[in-house]
């Protein structure tokens, strides 16, 4: 059997939710695969990610693991069975693996929450914005390169439009308007989309003012992404050393009250929306 070089995100996060069965049933590794009739080596790999695994193995699995959640165990099966090249292939040897995890883990999704500190959340970016981020990473990007990571964020707007867009639900702080991205005109441009987007029903944007008290315990950017069922969430944090995803549920939860409490005492939308047009003005 051909073992997999570069396990995706999605691939990885299947094996791990295998793994946690397993450790929740109390069966060593050995105990299992004799379960499962495989060797040892096998089931390492399917926890590893290096191989997949079948429907069949998968409900056996199950099973022997005295898991019960169905819905949970669907979207297992869904992960492990589904085959679907998403357009984020065509960027597979073009763009860093992170890319595209990170594209199939949104098309993926139900909803997505951002707290935004320093930059607008890539998706509602416009394409100068994007651009101009990306213009000040270090080392520098070739011209190529920074053109193959804007069409690349753009398209990943896709899931917001259509006729089933995921709901997104961002509170942005106020240092994410002020710090000048581009030109004046870039600045600008930014500002208005967001009034725009956020016009419609499944598009939340609230604002954090400097002003707001009891902030600084939350003063960091996060990404949550809604999986299929709750247990297959994910937070999205940015690391010196690439994007580190978080899958843990005493930490989602950690990251969930941190979201609902920061979303409770930002501007509401109606404050945020003439904030936003203020400052638009500004510039």
């Amino acid at each position: 059997m051909v073992l997999r070089r570069e396990p995706t995100a999605r691939q990885m996060r299947l094996a791990t939710e295998l793994r946690r069965l397993r450790d929740a049933a109390g069966l060593s590794a050995t105990e299992a695969a004799a379960r499962l009739g495989v060797g040892r080596v096998q089931l390492s790999h399917i926890e590893s990610a290096l191989t997949g695994v079948s429907e069949r193995r998968l409900r056996h699995l199950a099973s022997h693991y005295a898991c019960t959640d169905e819905e949970f165990i669907e979207a297992l099966v869904k992960m492990a069975t589904e085959r679907t090249r998403g357009w984020w292939e065509e960027y597979r040897d073009l763009l860093p693996a992170s890319f595209l995890d990170l594209a199939e883990l949104e098309h993926h999704s139900r909803f997505q929450h951002n707290l935004a500190i320093l930059y607008a959340p890539g998706l509602l970016q416009t394409e100068a914005y994007a651009r101009a981020v990306y213009a000040t990473r270090i080392p520098e990007l070739t011209e190529e390169e920074l053109e193959l990571r804007v069409r690349h964020r753009m398209a990943r707007r896709a899931i917001l439009e259509g006729p089933s867009p995921i709901r997104l639900d961002a509170v942005i702080h106020e240092a994410a308007f002020r710090i000048m991205v581009g030109t004046r005109a870039t600045a600008r441009g930014q500002l208005t989309h967001l009034l725009e987007v956020s016009e419609a029903e499944h598009i939340g944007v609230r604002v954090v003012p400097f002003d707001m008290e009891g902030f600084s315990w939350a003063s960091s950017s996060m990404t949550y992404v809604g999986g299929s069922v709750t247990r297959l969430d994910t937070v999205i944090r940015d690391g010196p050393t690439g994007a580190l995803h978080i899958d843990a549920e005493d930490q989602l939860a950690t990251y969930r009250a941190r979201f609902r409490q920061v979303s409770a005492r930002a501007l509401d939308p109606e404050q945020s929306h003439e904030f936003i047009r203020r400052l638009a003005k500004e510039l």
